[in-house]
């Protein structure tokens, strides 16, 4: 793994352990932002929840040592949660401000599972 590699992973992974943690807890605590956007979308207010749930979770699954197969499902997971929210988004026809993290996130995802280190594939 070159030097490059091993900083898009680093930054990459970093950057999606940030968002789904600060995203996850925002849903977790309902905020009203929260409640506001999956309303717009037509989703139960309870789903909060379990997505907030869901991607504190994956963060947790991207950084615990030597479990590679619950980091690949971490993964998957990432990526069928944003892709439901960038489905969700395009299907209400939202501004391009509204889908863009979706569409970001899943860029980084893909980047950083496709780069990630040798010793974190299964």
């Amino acid at each position: 793994m070159t030097k490059t590699q091993k900083i898009i992973y680093w930054v990459s992974t970093i950057w999606i352990s940030f968002g789904m943690l600060s995203g996850g807890i925002f849903q977790l605590m309902h905020m009203p932002d929260a409640v506001k956007s999956f309303q717009h979308l037509g989703y139960p207010e309870y789903l909060l929840t379990f997505l907030g749930i869901a991607k504190v979770l994956s963060v947790v699954g991207l950084w615990i040592p030597g479990f590679n197969r619950l980091r690949e499902w971490a993964y998957a997971g990432i990526f069928f949660v944003i892709s439901g929210a960038l489905f969700s988004h395009l299907y209400m026809k939202d501004s391009f401000g509204e889908t863009f993290p979706a569409v970001l996130t899943l860029v980084l995802v893909l980047t950083s599972w496709y780069v990630r280190p040798a010793d974190k594939k299964i």
